[in-house]
């Protein structure tokens, strides 16, 4: 999906965004970051490298709860648009880097017997977890390899003698 930022611009949902951090140094202080774009996202480090990951940490963490509740994430402003920013006196802008989880959760439907969905209840209740969670879980951890599935699935082919194509 695209969207178009303020600027008109448009750009991928999921593409790498880099997003206006302001660094604030005061004499007997750390390295304070915060982001004109995400008021209330701010951090700290003792150095300057420390201050950048802390920063590319924070906004990471704060992006990825604004998407777990379904808030829209805005688009990067640029340097021109925040110019005249009052936060910006006095400090220095840096970019930092976030990728979006746009990893959206699916609702299914499956079919088993009774006896084995009260099992799962069961069990999920026992692990403190929703059915949903607990067949997620139960299934990712019974098969972890289930990522190489393709990878498998085309190793099989190969060796049957069938030629495979990408």
């Amino acid at each position: 999906m695209t969207v178009r930022d303020e600027q008109g611009h448009h750009r991928s949902e999921s593409d790498d965004m880099d997003y206006i951090a302001y660094l604030h140094k005061d004499r007997k202080s750390d390295f304070g970051v915060s982001f004109p774009d995400f008021p209330g996202c701010i951090t700290a480090g003792t150095t300057l490298d420390d201050a950048h990951r802390m920063a590319a940490e924070a906004l990471s963490l704060h992006v990825a709860g604004l998407i777990e509740d379904g808030e829209k994430i805005p688009a990067p402003s640029t340097l021109d648009f925040l110019a005249k920013d009052p936060a910006m006196k006095g400090a220095v802008a840096f970019l930092v880097g976030v990728e979006p989880d746009t990893d959206r959760t699916a609702r299914i439907n499956i079919t088993a017997k009774e006896k084995q969905i009260e099992a799962i209840d069961r069990m999920a209740r026992k692990f403190g977890l929703t059915r949903s969670a607990y067949i997620v879980q139960s299934s990712i951890s019974r098969f972890p390899s289930i990522g190489n599935v393709a990878a498998r699935t085309k190793a099989r082919v190969k060796k049957r003698g069938v030629r495979v194509t990408e």
